[in-house]
């Protein structure tokens, strides 16, 4: 449970692995490579057995990729790594890359030569992925070879095993729907598209499905499967056996017929002359081909689990606000830890700090695991958004600079995710105006309220304003959905700039996290989880309207807010949260913890 802070990795790792795998494919006569971040489910995180990506060049980050040729190799990663993959990666073996300005289909088109022969595994790329990659070989005049068997894992000597933890059953008292009824209404939705059956690959589809949860994955309780729903109303999962308790047998009873995962080619096969929906964003484009083969007729679709699945009912929702009192309960103390002698002395670093968060959470006896690996950046490396401290970049939280904790805890009620930036000792005028019109943003994407259809792009730019008016910005998205219990970064919904044509629904949680980050010097991010929820009717108006439920109940550091910089609605809205803060936790906290607390929640 407790954040690992030895990562393993680094440049040794291309050193030792880079000729074992340009000697396999020498084999198979291939020219090139593609290694995704990506295992065969499309997780963001990986059991230890798929982190191919990891084990080839020493990268550790949660999305990547690398392409290796005969003398040349690169490693594709997003702004979030920029810097990371600099300290992981040998640059002497591997070139960097934008993973989004070049992706892979941009370094084939200015590296691939004709007649190149570039193999892949099509178990770990999706067709929408592949579909570019595609278009690039074609345009260079290269051949993409799909593999039969992945070459990385020919070499990989020490490989771990695949988990084999027992699946558990997510108790209807926290689901709030029985599985039987979730297979239904998928069934009616195949029946009204006129397709005969899904096939779903999300571990987390999965989960919500057949309300049971796994052990597969660090920091999301995923069970690593995949499942066939027919528009008949029955279901297949298939699975690795060793999983699969009496109780969690006794749960699917009759409703759900439980098969090896060695069977699922042959379960596909026998989808000839049938209209197949599948997700061409989740699923493999293996499982597409494998279709197609059959004689079945592929249904390009979103999977029909997402949207229903980021839509909580009324017991996911409760479950949510729960979790985030006793969440909420254990930060308030760490802030307040934070704000003592031992918090501001400057001795305090990243990982020690985190550790201490965590026995918070752990006191709550509660927490199951992290939602996250907990992003604790002091200074500098606050200001690396997706930071993630080792023993090697550790550093204490020096007086003068500001602090970044971004984390979160899984309980079976609910997941959790939240940040908040704390000065050390006395904080710039600077730091104050920055963090101010973040807490701007923040308030504004709290407050609005919004009419059915609207999606998180078309609320972005609230969340951006107070920064743009200063000529300043940031250059992540503002907020993802959170799941239930599952998977801390869950679609089709969220909030940023780039098009998202998923409306917020009620039901909905996603997270409020604008920041601020100044390269070099300090990072401030201010994020809350919040549950879109129908709305109070406007005086006046006439078109019903939907809002934001805030869920997250902590404090906001008041010695970084300039309250000049906040009008008369803002100034509300913070002392109504800080009241409400308040309100619910007084009873949870000792009397030192509640002195403080009455203290920072003073109205500004």
């Amino acid at each position: 449970m407790i954040q690992n802070f030895t990562v393993k990795g680094g440049p040794e790792a291309g050193r030792a692995h880079l000729p074992l795998l340009r000697s396999a494919l020498s084999l198979r006569g291939l020219d090139g490579f593609i290694v995704p971040h990506e295992d065969e489910y499309q997780n963001e995180y990986l059991p230890a057995a798929t982190d191919r990506l990891a084990w080839l060049t020493g990268f550790t980050g949660s999305a990547g990729a690398a392409v290796v040729m005969k003398t040349k190799a690169v490693v594709l990663v997003d702004g979030r790594y920029t810097l990371q993959v600099r300290d992981q990666v040998d640059n002497a073996l591997f070139a960097f890359a934008d993973l989004v300005e070049t992706g892979i289909a941009g370094w084939l088109r200015e590296n691939a030569k004709k007649g190149d022969k570039f193999g892949y595994d099509p178990r770990l790329h999706s067709p929408d992925s592949l579909g570019a990659i595609e278009n690039a070989a074609r345009v260079a005049g290269a051949e993409l070879l799909a593999q039969d068997s992945n070459p990385i894992d020919m070499v990989w000597d020490d490989q771990p095993s695949m988990p084999d933890a027992p699946l558990s059953v997510h108790a209807l008292e926290f689901a709030g729907k029985p599985h039987g009824e979730k297979i239904a209404q998928i069934a009616e939705t195949l029946k009204k598209t006129s397709v005969d059956a899904a096939v779903i690959t999300s571990p987390a589809s999965i989960a919500w499905l057949f309300n049971i949860r796994g052990q597969d994955v660090a920091c999301s309780p995923l069970p690593l499967s995949t499942a066939l729903v027919r528009a008949d109303g029955t279901a297949e999962l298939f699975v690795n056996p060793v999983k699969v308790t009496d109780e969690v047998q006794a749960h699917l009873g009759n409703s759900v017929a439980i098969h090896t995962e060695e069977n699922l080619p042959g379960a596909l096969k026998k989808l000839k002359n049938a209209n197949v929906s599948l997700d061409p964003g989740t699923a493999s484009a293996w499982i597409f081909e494998q279709v197609k083969k059959s004689g079945g007729t592929v249904y390009r679709a979103p999977d029909p689990c997402a949207l229903p699945r980021a839509c909580k009912n009324e017991t996911e929702v409760e479950g949510a606000r729960r979790a985030h009192i006793r969440d909420g309960a254990a930060l308030t103390r760490f802030l307040c830890f934070m704000a003592g002698e031992e918090g501001q002395s400057g001795q305090m670093d990243e990982i020690s700090a985190a550790q201490k968060l965590e026995s918070f959470r752990a006191d709550t006896g509660a927490l199951t695991d992290l939602s996250f690996e907990s992003i604790s950046g002091a200074g500098a490396n606050g200001a690396i958004v997706h930071y993630r401290v080792t023993n090697a970049s550790n550093i204490k939280l020096e007086q003068g600079t500001l602090y970044l904790i971004d984390s979160g805890g899984q309980y079976r009620d609910g997941t959790t995710d939240v940040t908040r930036t704390i000065a050390i000792g006395n904080p710039t005028d600077e730091m104050c105006d920055r963090f101010t019109r973040v807490l701007k943003g923040h308030i504004a994407l709290s407050r609005v309220r919004f009419p059915a259809g609207t999606t998180g792009t078309h609320l972005d730019t609230l969340a951006r304003a107070a920064l743009w008016e200063a000529g300043l910005d940031y250059a992540h998205g503002t907020g993802h959905g959170v799941g239930s219990y599952l998977g801390v970064h869950e679609g089709p919904q969220r909030i940023a700039r780039a098009w998202n044509d998923t409306p917020l629904m009620p039901g909905m949680i996603v997270s409020n996290e604008p920041g601020y980050y100044k390269t070099g010097e300090y990072g401030i991010r201010i994020e809350n989880l919040q549950v879109v929820t129908e709305a109070e009717a406007i005086d006046g108006g006439d078109t019903p309207m939907l809002g934001f439920e805030i869920l997250t109940l902590a404090p906001i550091e008041s010695r970084l807010i300039n309250p000049d910089l906040l009008n008369k609605e803002e100034r509300d809205w913070l002392n109504d949260y800080h009241a409400r803060v308040l309100a619910i936790h007084e009873m949870a906290l000792n009397d030192e913890e509640l002195g403080w607390l009455r203290d920072v929640c003073a109205l500004v």
